[in-house]
C-alpha cells in the first residue's frame, strides 16, 4: 500500500514545501511505471537538488505521510528507521507517529523479512598497498 504525501498548507514550512514540491515535481517525470522505484528516484532528486541527505529527505516526507515498502526508500533511511524503532518513548531518536505508522506497516506486509531492525550491512574497506 501506497501513501503519496500531503502537505497542509496552514502548518507548512518553506523548506517543507520545498521538499514536497521537487519531490511530487519529479515524480511525473520519471519514466518507469512501478511506484517504488518512482518514489527513491524522486527522493534522490529531492536531496541532490536541496544539498541535503537522502535520509533527511526520506525523513520529511513520512512526516508529510508517504507510506511505501522499504524497496522504496534509500538505505540510509532505512538503518534511520531501524535504529529509532529500537527506542521508545520519550528517548533521544524515538520514531515520531508517522514513522512508529510505516514501521508498523513494514512489519504487517508478507513481503517484508522478518527481523528487520537487526539486519545491518557493514561496509569493508580494502587497503591496498
Amino acid at each position: 500500500m501506497i501513501t503519496l504525501p500531503y502537505l497542509d498548507e496552514l502548518q507548512s514550512t518553506s523548506e517543507q514545501w520545498e521538499i514536497y514540491s521537487r519531490f511530487m515535481g519529479h515524480m511525473r517525470h520519471v519514466p518507469v511505471s512501478r511506484m517504488e522505484i518512482k518514489i527513491l528516484s524522486s527522493i534522490q532528486f529531492s536531496a541532490d537538488m536541496m544539498y541535503s541527505s537522502d535520509a533527511y529527505i526520506s525523513k520529511e516526507l513520512v512526516e508529510m505521510g508517504l507510506c511505501a515498502p522499504r524497496i522504496a526508500f534509500p538505505v540510509e533511511f532505512l538503518d534511520y528507521a531501524d535504529s529509532s524503532a529500537l527506542r521508545c518513548g520519550f528517548d533521544i531518536g524515538a520514531p515520531s507517529d508517522a514513522m512508529m505508522s510505516l514501521i508498523k506497516q513494514w512489519s504487517t506486509n508478507t513481503e517484508q523479512l522478518k527481523f528487520a531492525s537487526f539486519r545491518h550491512i557493514h561496509n569493508v574497506v580494502k587497503e591496498l598497498v
